[in-house]
């Protein structure tokens, strides 16, 4: 156990560092939530179809809008928001705003002619009419797979939290220990009657695992850095006092984290380290330091 806290251990994290990532296959795309987001307005898209290639498409959309005006509702997904409404500037020097509610349960001509006005100034009727668009349905497919995009970052996290609780879930299966993912002092007190003071009312622990011989947590935290930034500074800050809060109670914290990100951003890991906190990475997880640490 003492290794854990000597100079060599920080050093053979450093040299043991994944610099290759952890994506797997499903980080992607999520094509579950896209085709959710996609079902809803199918047969409204289906329907706005009919406008493409068609050079009468102001005439086509009031149409489409007046006789079917759940079609409306498919707007943001065709313009990549989710917003349900929209203020619009119109007028800059006087700060005029425009506003659209595309969820409205009935549309006079005037909001019809506003609605075609709004698709033709977006420059998505211009794409309809000259068949630059040439399926609403599978636009709208790629708008979404676009938008999901931004929740790569997040997947990213989770990525890793499934990687170490494949470690977890096998260490307290082969030695009658318990753990729980996503735990806060509530479910903990649930679980095993361990009352804990939090530091936060919304803190949630990634994993707890309990040693039923001695009644012995301990925490787990979970990250991994692909690249630098700030993020990783505040986060050994925000480890360091945490690490500190929970061992007053008799808690064992363990950082597991990795990522080339770490490569170039040593020193707020080092100053962790060297206040006799567990670090551990991925290459270590796979040559059992959990265990040693644990059992």
């Amino acid at each position: 156990m003492k290794t854990l806290y000597a100079v060599e251990h920080f050093e053979k994290f450093i040299d043991t560092l994944n610099l290759k990532g952890i994506l797997q296959y499903d980080y992607f795309v999520n094509w579950a939530k896209v085709l959710n987001n996609i079902e809803p307005i199918e047969k409204e898209l289906n329907l706005l179809n009919t406008a493409v290639g068609k050079e009468n498409i102001e005439e086509l959309l009031f149409n489409i809008f007046k006789e079917y005006p759940k079609t409306i509702k498919a707007l943001p997904a065709l313009l990549a928001i989710r917003d349900k409404s929209v203020n619009i500037l119109i007028d800059k020097t006087n700060y005029i705003h425009k506003h659209f509610n595309f969820k409205k349960k009935e549309f006079s001509d005037s909001d019809i002619d506003s609605l075609v006005d709004f698709v033709m100034k977006s420059g998505l009727g211009e794409l309809i009419k000259n068949k630059q668009i040439k399926s609403l349905p599978d636009y709208c497919t790629g708008v979404e797979v676009g938008l999901d995009s931004n929740g790569r970052k997040n997947r990213g996290g989770t990525q890793m939290e499934q990687l170490v609780e494949s470690f977890v879930a096998i260490l307290c299966h082969e030695h009658e220990l318990e753990y729980l993912a996503q735990a806060n002092a509530k479910k903990i007190k649930e679980t095993w009657n361990i009352e804990l003071q939090v530091d936060k009312s919304s803190r949630i622990i990634d994993f707890v695992i309990y040693r039923k011989q001695d009644s012995k947590l301990f925490f787990i935290e979970v990250n991994f850095y692909s690249g630098g930034g700030s993020k990783l500074k505040s986060t050994a800050t925000e480890y360091i006092e945490m690490s500190r809060f929970w061992k007053n109670q008799d808690v064992e914290f363990i950082w597991v984290t990795d990522g080339k990100g770490w490569s170039n951003t040593q020193n707020p890991l080092k100053d962790y380290f060297e206040r006799g906190n567990l670090l551990i990475n991925i290459d270590m997880l796979q040559n059992g330091y959990l265990e040693k640490i644990i059992l």
